[in-house]
């Protein structure tokens, strides 16, 4: 089990979790900490990964070698889907086994490394094994996305009942105000309930704002 891996995941697809991976890492780096990003699969892409394009551009550093080596980003296809299907209409099926190398490799470089997901937890990976079942095996802690958007608290708990029922440990909880074009009383009012939700029920876990402007 590698200590200095986390795995980034969001309540929904489209919740920002490239965003806060990219962001997490800058500040991380900017604290000392030398931290790397990693895409665990990526869809909806044929040579180079978009996830992984926008950590760099945030994170304001190049394409690194390990990026051009494939070691950041193990298993692509094409077909913009859950990673299941799209390995599939490809006559493939995700390699677990070189993802997991994969991040070993990078583990033993940095001293961190942060993992975006596809999607939420529940999203297969192969027909056999879910997001949530090869995190578990891996034991990484979670940093969970979240946002202000309407249906929010239902997923966020949802996620985090999950998340207890696997025994895996939540290591941060973020609130994503990025891209702000929400709904300013439920974004409000559902920061509130989250804030004192995680007070009540994980007082031991950070809760951070993703700012709308952090460029």
């Amino acid at each position: 089990m590698n200590k200095n891996v986390f795995f980034v995941t969001g309540i929904d697809t489209n919740v920002g979790k490239s965003c806060v991976t990219g962001y997490m890492a800058k500040i991380w780096n900017r604290q000392g900490k030398r931290t790397i990003t990693q895409k665990l699969v990526q869809t909806g892409c044929r040579r180079t990964s978009a996830d992984l394009k926008l950590h760099r551009r945030l994170m304001g550093i190049p394409w690194q070698q390990e990026d051009m080596e494939g070691c950041t980003c193990p298993q692509m296809f094409a077909y913009p889907s859950s990673p299941h299907l799209a390995a599939k209409i490809e006559g493939k099926t995700v390699d677990l086994s070189c993802i997991t190398a994969a991040t070993e490799k990078l583990s033993s470089l940095y001293d961190a490394v942060l993992i975006e997901g596809a999607g939420g937890l529940m999203v297969p990976l192969t027909e056999d094994c879910s997001t949530v079942d090869y995190i578990a095996s891996q034991g990484y802690p979670v940093i969970l996305v979240t946002s202000g958007k309407l249906g929010s608290i239902n997923h966020t708990l949802l996620t985090l009942e999950l998340i207890r029922s696997r025994n895996l440990e939540l290591h941060t909880l973020v609130y994503n105000m990025y891209p702000g074009r929400k709904n300013e009383r439920i974004q409000n009012d559902t920061y509130e309930y989250l804030y004192s939700y995680m007070k009540k029920n994980y007082p031991d876990t950070a809760l951070i704002e993703l700012p709308e402007i952090f460029l």
